[in-house]
């Protein structure tokens, strides 16, 4: 199965996109396309992991590996771990595509 995802991180202005596949539904491989340089290392370091086990991604008793690498090279706000996340648990047939919104408003 094969997920897309299209993420607009916010003020930074970055845009990241992903393709996220999984050929047994269980491990995935993630492609990722970004002007940031953050999310450019977090791209490396996740290519460096090679297939993540969705399953292990989302074991509440674990540690994601997306969301792992994602504290050491982004700021702890940045949305584009948390897509990536949702994407692997699509594309491994855990979760139905669906859009997440964040909006944020000042009072």
């Amino acid at each position: 199965m094969k997920a897309e995802v299209e993420i607009e991180a916010g003020i930074c202005g970055f845009h990241t996109s992903a393709r996220v596949q999984s050929r047994d539904h269980q491990h995935v491989d993630l492609a990722l396309e970004t002007d940031c340089e953050k999310i450019q290392k977090l791209s490396l370091l996740l290519e460096k992991e090679g297939a993540l086990d969705a399953y292990r991604e989302i074991d509440p008793k674990g540690e994601s590996v997306i969301l792992r690498h994602g504290r050491d090279t982004c700021c702890p706000g940045c949305a584009v771990p948390i897509g990536l996340f949702k994407a692997v648990q699509v594309a491994a047939g855990l979760a139905l595509p669906r859009d997440v919104s964040i909006k944020i408003g000042k009072e």
